[in-house]
């Protein structure tokens, strides 16, 4: 069994962002000023990462994302998911001094509000803390942050649920009978929890496809066979309208964006230079497909309406094989 969490987890969490503040904060809408949308901040994040040059066994996945209150304020949210869970790590005991770590500089570099949520997306997440704690020579801190461990609520309470982040905490529960179960159980487990997701005939259609896509790449089988199988179980229940996963969706996004602000630079700055800035524009998108996706070169050129030949040349550039 393969995963590519980190990817899945970062766009999920932007796709239904909304979804997630309901699902922790159920006054939400009496707070949050939801028409005025997000701005995921994670420039910012990287800068203040506490220890960018440590090795570390553990992947974490870290959103600080600006809402807007209905009284017009700014907030800062900091979304923290823990990927991997292993319990010999040797980074679990700091967990909570990181999550303190960045608390303090979020809050002085912007002086802004500050609440935080870590998701425990292991099995043994019971083992993580829920607060940082100092004492020292009569100088005292407690420091606490909202926590959930996925492996708590059971089957029934997020299939009933009408909050689509409960069916992302679903579907995220499969990998978790990984080595409990077979593949060929395990593939009709996820199949089961895509039934369940279906059904939820309230989610927008887009909401539906960005889970299912969750669903589907988060649990990836070495057993190419099982995977085909899933895939066309899928099909049978969509009515064969193959979804875009959630990767391809934002390189998708991402190459979009590139080549849309290198056309408005080249505009501004000229016609020749308009024609450089453009051709940068492409080779930007085109590696935003080729670092995200399997893509063929002649998908590729399909997607940004430039030669075959260009996508070859810029993938021989960066090596890729």
């Amino acid at each position: 069994m393969r995963r590519n969490n980190d990817s899945l987890w970062k766009g999920i969490t932007e796709e239904v962002f909304d979804d997630l503040l309901r699902f922790f904060f159920p006054k939400a809408d009496t707070i949050i000023d939801f028409s005025r949308g997000f701005d995921f901040l994670d420039k910012e994040l990287a800068v203040m990462y506490p220890e960018p040059d440590k090795a570390s066994d553990t992947r974490f996945v870290d959103k600080l994302v600006k809402v807007y209150r209905l009284d017009g304020r700014e907030e800062y949210l900091l979304v923290h998911v823990e990927i991997q869970g292993e319990t010999k790590n040797k980074d679990r005991p700091l967990f909570a001094e990181r999550m303190f770590r960045y608390f303090t500089r979020i809050f002085n570099k912007d002086q802004k509000p500050v609440t935080a949520i870590a998701i425990f997306t292991a099995g043994d997440g019971a083992k993580m803390p829920d607060q940082y704690e100092y004492d020292f020579l009569g100088t005292t801190l407690v420091y606490r942050y909202n926590t959930y461990r996925i492996i708590d609520p059971t089957d029934e309470e997020l299939i009933t649920s009408n909050n689509p982040f409960a069916q992302v905490v679903l579907a995220a529960r499969v990998a978790l009978l990984a080595g409990k179960l077979t593949d060929w159980e395990l593939k009709d487990r996820k199949l089961l929890v895509a039934r369940h997701l279906l059904g939820k005939k309230m989610y927008a259609k887009g909401k539906i496809d960005v889970i299912l896509s969750f669903l589907r790449n988060y649990v990836v089988f070495e057993d190419p066979e099982i995977n085909r199988k899933f895939d066309e179980d899928i099909d049978q229940l969509t009515g064969k309208q193959n979804t875009m996963g959630i990767i391809e969706i934002l390189a998708e996004q991402r190459a979009e964006k590139a080549l849309e602000q290198g056309l408005e630079q080249g505009r501004e700055e000229g016609r020749e230079e308009g024609r450089e800035q453009a051709r940068r524009a492409h080779e930007k998108s085109i590696k935003a497909f080729l670092d995200t996706t399997d893509f063929s070169a002649e998908k590729i050129a399909s997607l940004l309406d430039v030669p075959v030949s260009f996508v070859e040349k810029v993938k021989d550039s960066l090596q890729y094989k």
